[in-house]
């Protein structure tokens, strides 16, 4: 494991709102690779990094689905994990950062009406823990973690089914988490549009195409993200999440960790990150660490360095919302 940075602003407080937990085992066409990461080595790595995280937001990632019942309610069993987890970080007695202090959940929103009551599970699971769901979204016609997309999820957004799933989190004052590539940004808007009542946040700045015919590509595809970006930004029930730019999609997540500093960090992605800044301006923008699928690039300490590099000319308040105000709000975090 690579020795951690320095953190810079040490006590800035930090909400964290993208943090899987799990425990994958071995097994075909995987994701990601065997690997640990629950509530000890999620609080042994925060620690480490120095940083002043203060409360993390769990995002759904298949792990510990229910293998008996009904299938639709086979997510429900990551939500009662992710409680587990947070009522354990709540109870102070691993220390004052609150782990899983939210939860994103999975439901199939193709279920239209009939999710309601799959959504009510959750939420008596995890009571107001529960804050929203993320669908199954991402396509690309090139594999993603050295696995093809599934083509049920081309057009998602579109099926009217999928669409119908939704409007009920928007009835429920839940939340809807969205990662998609940024081919897909245009279905989102039209998505948005078609549902204005609903909170969106998008995932990892809608991830820049560059796998298959994309490769080598990568000016032409910024050009493209950071056209669609300020368009998205237009839609004022859209946020997003500035993140996920350490993610190495040429094979499965890995266990190991990357070397690079912050350094190299900010001066790959502050183009990015400046374009998400200035479109959702930081009233509507979040850090995320996407660990651990993230670290593929660097560790957690330099991942938020680099965030802390490339604002460190903007204002204590603009800031504050960043890295702590945007995620508080979205997630109704209330701290203190």
């Amino acid at each position: 494991m690579p020795a951690e940075e320095t953190a810079l602003d040490p006590e800035r407080p930090i909400i964290d709102p993208h943090l899987h937990l799990w425990d994958i085992g071995a097994g075909p066409r995987a994701h990601q690779e065997p690997q640990t990461f629950l509530l000890p080595d999620a609080l042994a790595m925060l620690d480490r990094s120095g940083h002043n995280v203060t409360h993390t937001v769990f995002l759904e990632c298949n792990a510990m689905y229910r293998r008996e019942g009904p299938p639709e309610l086979y997510p429900v069993g990551e939500t009662e994990f992710a409680n587990g987890i947070a009522a354990m970080s709540a109870s102070g007695r691993y220390g004052p950062r609150r782990i899983a202090h939210r939860i994103v959940g999975h439901v199939d929103l193709s279920l239209g009406d009939a999710v309601r009551p799959v959504l009510e599970a959750h939420l008596a699971r995890a009571g107001t823990r529960f804050r929203g769901v993320r669908g199954r979204t991402a396509y690309t016609a090139a594999p993603m973690f050295g696995v093809a997309s599934d083509p049920a999820r081309q057009g998602i957004t579109r099926d009217p089914r999928f669409r119908a799933g939704a409007a009920v989190l928007a009835e429920m004052d839940l939340s809807l988490d969205v990662w998609c590539v940024h081919t897909q940004l245009g279905e989102l808007m039209e998505f948005a549009d078609a549902l204005p009542d609903l909170a969106i946040v998008l995932d990892h700045i809608g991830t820049p195409e560059s796998q298959g015919g994309w490769a080598c590509r990568e000016a032409e595809a910024r050009s493209e993200w950071a056209a669609l970006i300020a368009e998205l930004a237009r839609r004022p029930n859209v946020s997003i999440k500035i993140g996920g730019m350490g993610m190495d999609f040429s094979r499965p997540v890995p266990a190991e960790t990357g070397k690079a500093t912050s350094q190299q960090l900010a001066g790959r992605w502050a183009p990015y990150v400046e374009t998400c800044i200035a479109a959702f301006t930081p009233q509507r923008a979040m850090f995320e660490s996407n660990f651990p699928p993230d670290k593929a690039a660097g560790s957690y300490g330099a991942t938020w360095n680099a965030f802390k590099r490339i604002t460190a000319g903007y204002s204590d308040g603009e800031k504050d919302a960043l890295f702590r105000g945007t995620a508080a709000r979205f997630y109704r975090i209330a701290e203190g």
